[in-house]
């Protein structure tokens, strides 16, 4: 399997598809790389080079106890591009890919990086709080680690209704998209997914997206019942200088992933990488 070894010894899996600028892809959680498998094919059948890993504790990379916090998964990330020598690349991030995106270029800057785009990503700061009203409760977050700990195989198959919005009329959302989040989820660690909760609850990335300097790209449903828009994508598209943000209508969280939404976000995406 193709992995990089990151700086403390832990086996990052990776795909790689296709020649040309790489265009790399940072999951959501519960998932891994297999969530951008379509996004992989559109980006390398138009001319580009299509990378997706799986974070540390997820898929196929190595289930390490320790490491779930914002700075590691940045230099894990640093430590891809560094193996790979990538350069010009564009970064494409979803939920809290999103924030791995954003500490990313808080920490290493912008060298290596020509545009991004931010897919119902976490930042600004997704849980709720005085500075931060439209955010998540701090007892939404808490009933998600409860949720893992008492019976995940279910939890995940409960959660997938909302992160699909599969419980709006007339959606859109099949069987299949939620076997698939189910089959993701149950591959990341007990350990990932409770430590990933409160990491990805309470990062503050307001510094790292004011180190943006590259054509930046957010795109957000309406409806998304995972991460708040207000809370989070139209908060950081007024931070970030020239960002361009497309609101989604009645999209969900899962937006890359739902027939109809998926087609339009992967146009947008290589539109934006034509650009």
């Amino acid at each position: 399997m193709p992995v990089c070894t990151t700086r403390d010894g832990v086996e990052i899996f990776y795909k790689d598809w296709g020649r040309g600028r790489p265009v790399v892809f940072l999951h959501g959680w519960p998932l891994n790389g297999d969530a951008w498998q379509d996004q992989l094919k559109a980006v390398a059948d138009a001319g580009f080079r299509g990378i997706a890993h799986d974070r540390r504790g997820h898929g196929r990379s190595t289930p390490v106890w320790d490491g779930y916090d914002f700075d590691t998964f940045a230099d894990d990330l640093d430590d891809l591009l560094t193996r790979l020598d990538l350069r010009e690349v564009t970064l494409v991030g979803h939920s809290m890919g999103g924030g791995e995106l954003a500490r990313y270029i808080g920490r290493h800057g912008t060298g290596r990086i020509r545009s991004a785009v931010l897919l119902s990503a976490i930042p600004p700061l997704l849980r709720q709080g005085p500075e931060n009203p439209e955010g998540v409760p701090q007892s939404v977050l808490d009933g998600l680690k409860d949720g893992i700990l008492h019976e995940r195989s279910q939890f995940w198959k409960d959660t997938a209704v909302g992160f699909f919005s599969a419980n709006r009329p007339g959606n859109k959302v099949t069987e299949g998209n939620k076997d698939a989040f189910w089959y993701m989820a149950m591959q990341e660690t007990i350990e990932a997914g409770v430590a990933c909760v409160d990491a990805f609850a309470g990062t503050d990335f307001h510094e790292d997206l004011k180190r943006f300097d590259i054509p930046t790209l957010v795109v957000h449903g309406d409806d998304d019942q995972v991460v708040p828009l207000d809370a989070t994508g139209r908060k950081t598209a007024g931070i970030i200088p020239g960002a361009t943000l497309k609101v989604y209508e009645g999209g969900s969280h899962g937006i890359a992933l739902v027939p109809g939404d998926k087609e339009r976000f992967t146009r947008d995406l290589l539109d934006f990488l034509a650009g």
